[in-house]
């Protein structure tokens, strides 16, 4: 009887209410249900949302060997010391899996360089067959340094000049899944009719290209092995091609990195925490490698003019003849935190090589 006189005191309206609410957290739920019983436990990897180092379970040899790509322009070398400077300091601190280092020297010949950092010569791509898109000679400088080096990783760390370690670097990958960053740019299904040429129907849906580069990827030496031949070909094939030349730009040589994993069969962890990129992403937090592509541009207020030169400015493009002087000035208040980061990351690595101005 009380439960019947409450229950008559309940607006109708509050009651469909309560209704559609108890309806729809059902349904979601089934759903959830249904569609984790239709994944396999290696599926649910690709689901491009964080997971945090200890939830990947860690291999037997979970060391990584970082491998830098390279060339023996100034505005590489000075790069390249940055990068080799946060490796050494954060290789050892507690949750790091790095391993040995190699920048693989694309030029031909040694540089400068060699007894600072090291090095692995091999040869550029034949005079011409890069048309001046010098990044293609990434994918050939990995065919040749995995032939002609002994690495004692089982893992690899596909890296750039323009990275710096922020925080200590876990092994992401996942036994045979590579761990990879997904960028927003990369988009096979908005270019599924380019994507075919190279990756065609019968390999199966256009999405199991992911939305990579190579840079940054861990992955097993064994898998890299047979990949790094295909991206190489399939990267010529795609240059080679004034469509897909036009319509991929800059970014070919990503779209030969994924679509040549997805020929092989090989699907990435997709890890949003593996690299942070200044001045879009504001907070470093948990993240492991700022990557310093953009131009980062300000009013002294603090407010970001992207695409026209601020006022105070940090872009690396603007050394493409040597390296930035030390103890650059550090940017205005109210600008975030990561462009704060990369200064004083850049000013602590100048500040502590010697001859930095000078070689």
């Amino acid at each position: 009887m009380i439960a019947r006189k409450n229950m008559g005191r309940v607006s109708p309206f509050l009651l469909v209410l309560l209704a559609f609410g108890f309806f729809f957290a059902t349904y979601n739920l089934l759903t959830l249900v249904m569609h984790k019983a239709s994944k396999s436990t290696s599926e649910e990897w690709f689901d491009p949302v964080t997971k945090r180092p200890n939830e990947v379970r860690r291999e037997s040899n979970a060391k990584f060997h970082v491998a830098l790509t390279a060339t023996d322009a100034p505005y590489s070398k000075w790069q390249c010391r940055i990068m080799y400077y946060w490796y050494k300091k954060m290789k050892d601190v507690p949750g790091s899996d790095m391993g040995g280092f190699t920048r693989v020297l694309h030029s031909g010949n040694p540089d400068s360089l060699m007894d600072e950092i090291p090095t692995v010569v091999v040869d550029p791509l034949p005079e011409g067959l890069d048309r001046g898109y010098i990044v293609l000679n990434r994918p050939w400088a990995f065919v040749q340094w995995l032939e002609k080096a002994t690495i004692e990783e089982e893992y690899i760390l596909m890296a750039e000049p323009d990275h710096i370690f922020v925080n200590p670097l876990p092994n992401l990958a996942h036994g045979d899944h590579p761990a990879a960053f997904p960028f927003f740019y990369i988009k096979p299904a908005e270019n599924e009719k380019i994507v075919r040429k190279y990756y065609p129907e019968e390999k199966g849906p256009v999405n199991n290209v992911d939305p990579i580069g190579n840079s940054p990827v861990i992955i097993k030496k064994s898998i890299l092995e047979k990949i790094a031949p295909t991206w190489m070909n399939v990267s010529l094939r795609m240059k080679d091609d004034p469509e897909t030349d036009k319509a991929f730009g800059w970014v070919l040589e990503m779209y030969g990195y994924a679509i040549a994993s997805a020929l092989h069969g090989v699907r990435h962890i997709l890890r949003k925490d593996f690299m942070l990129q200044p001045p879009w992403d504001v907070e470093v937090g948990k993240k492991f490698i700022i990557h310093y592509t953009y131009g980062c541009d300000y009013t002294m207020k603090g407010e970001l003019t992207y695409g026209k030169i601020g006022e105070w400015r940090f872009d690396k493009r603007s050394y493409l003849q040597g390296p930035p002087p030390r103890n650059l000035s550090l940017p205005p208040p109210g600008v975030p935190e990561s462009v704060v980061r990369l200064v004083k990351s850049v000013n602590e690595a100048s500040a502590n090589i010697p001859t930095w101005d000078t070689l």
